[in-house]
């Protein structure tokens, strides 16, 4: 829900949607010459911005690793040469080591303070090093090294830049004051939440997330200028919404309804059906498997099924669509199933374009639909296949919950064609996975999986599997 539309640039690199620092300039061939020279000057600018020498970066870099407990740098002298190659006219990538290490040194503002969101130092360090030829994979795994030290020592603060923070501060106390800087600032903080979402445990995310819904709520409470208050009103919804389904992964299903009832009177007060239709949808996912009841999550379906019919999101409709093709197949409702499908297939066929929400809904993440269908109204090899094409397109850092729940469910396929020993073998790849992303669904699927093996409960393949969900999950 809270993707990248409410994501605004702020000063010269901002983080995308994996959270790797993007230069203003757009795209960037990685390596050649031009961009590696700029890569040496904003290294330079930054040390210079702090009033470091080379000999003074070496050092900080040397006081780092030994507050990291790694093992020591070289000489100070060495440290510096290889400070000084970074930033020459042929400038060398740093390796991973350093790179750690400079990312721990701009993470902090010159006062110590953690600042890894949009404007910071830290956010034109990635830059950098993507300037100098590192991948936006490595980059991104930097940036989520540091957004974790964040929810230990920075909280929301530090995913505000430091003007933000100030007017964040000011709006507080006198919402009048408020500006497009201030939701601006607020919805950068949930979009960054959002792209870890699998990389970073829930209820650290959750807990970024609690400071950015109550400011909202003190911002709402007063009075906000006219275009400002609806800026607001959009992260309310994202905040609220995204922190339903994380409340539901940290088991708290009760405040996970709360915040969803709070997401959907905000959205239904914005009069934008999609955002409506979006929020039914992560509503109608987590009541999945919360409520004992399918239909109190079909009820959800066919609203955000409404709600998407008359907004201008294509993705958002192809979702709804695909998600109401879902509860019709747990029903054994095979024709309303594929009929749900074959609309969800001319949505996502049908021109896209800039689509509003931001929303990445593909026909990878549809092929998963279509297996899960298979499954319980179809053919269960049939299944198989989809879910096999469904994972091989799910390979974004966002999408490895999702990509963790397609595999156990093929796994569950592998058990409905007769072959159990490949599905245990698949499973145990699905722990893993399940313990990487902390998910709650990716778990409940395997518990589901592992209850079809009964009938082989006798067998090795099954008691190794059993043995590795207790050693992982303890369940």
């Amino acid at each position: 829900m809270a993707d990248d539309r409410l994501h605004r640039r702020a000063g010269k690199a901002t983080p995308d949607r994996a959270g790797v620092a993007t230069h203003r300039h757009g795209l960037r061939h990685h390596g050649d010459m031009g961009n590696r020279a700029a890569g040496a000057a904003t290294l330079k600018r930054l040390r210079h911005g702090r009033g470091l020498s080379l000999a003074g970066v070496a050092r900080a870099l040397s006081q780092i690793a030994d507050a990291l407990h790694q093992p020591r740098l070289p000489a100070v002298a060495s440290v510096q040469r290889s400070v000084s190659r970074w930033e020459s006219a042929a400038p060398m990538l740093p390796d991973e080591r350093y790179q750690l290490l400079l990312a721990h040194l701009y993470a902090r503002t010159p006062a110590g303070q953690m600042s890894v969101g949009s404007g910071s130092d830290l956010a034109e360090l990635l830059g950098a090093l993507l300037d100098l030829g590192e991948s936006e994979t490595r980059v991104t795994s930097l940036r989520t090294a540091l957004i974790r030290t964040a929810t230990d020592t920075g909280g929301m603060l530090a995913l505000l830049s430091t003007p933000v923070q100030a007017d964040l501060s000011a709006a507080l106390v006198d919402p009048s004051r408020a500006t497009d800087e201030t939701s601006a600032g607020l919805a950068a903080v949930v979009a960054d939440v959002n792209a870890q979402v699998g990389s970073v445990p829930m209820v650290r995310l959750q807990l970024l997330l609690v400071p950015v819904i109550d400011a909202c709520r003190r911002l709402l409470a007063g009075s906000l200028p006219g275009p400002v208050a609806g800026h607001v009103r959009a992260v309310a919804v994202a905040a609220c919404s995204l922190a339903g389904r994380l409340a539901f992964e940290n088991r708290d299903d009760g405040a996970s309804q709360a915040l969803y009832a709070e997401a959907t009177a905000q959205a239904g007060q914005l009069g934008n059906t999609w955002l409506r239709a979006s929020v039914h949808m992560s509503h109608a996912l987590v009541t999945l498997y919360s409520s004992p009841h399918l239909s109190d999550a079909r009820r959800l379906v066919d609203l955000a099924v409404h709600a998407a019919g008359s907004g201008d999101s294509v993705r958002v409709r192809a979702r709804a669509h695909a998600l109401q093709a879902e509860i019709a197949a747990r029903a054994g409702l095979e024709r309303q199933a594929q009929a749900a499908l074959g609309l969800a297939w001319y949505d996502i066929e049908g021109r896209c374009g800039d689509d509003p929400s931001g929303s990445t809904f593909s026909g990878g993440h549809l092929r998963g639909f279509e297996g899960v269908c298979e499954l319980y109204v179809g053919d269960p090899s049939v299944a198989h296949d989809r879910f096999a094409v469904s994972a091989a397109a799910l390979t974004a850092p966002r999408e490895q919950v999702q990509r963790a729940i397609v595999r156990t469910d093929q796994a569950l396929a592998r058990i409905r064609m007769g072959d159990p020993r490949s599905a245990a073998e698949l499973l145990h790849e699905c722990v893993l996975a399940a313990v990487t992303t902390g998910g709650r669904v990716p778990a409940i699927r395997l518990r589901r999986a592992r209850v079809e093996l009964r009938p082989w409960r006798r067998e090795d393949f099954v008691a190794d599997l059993d043995d590795h969900l207790m050693d992982v999950l303890g369940a």
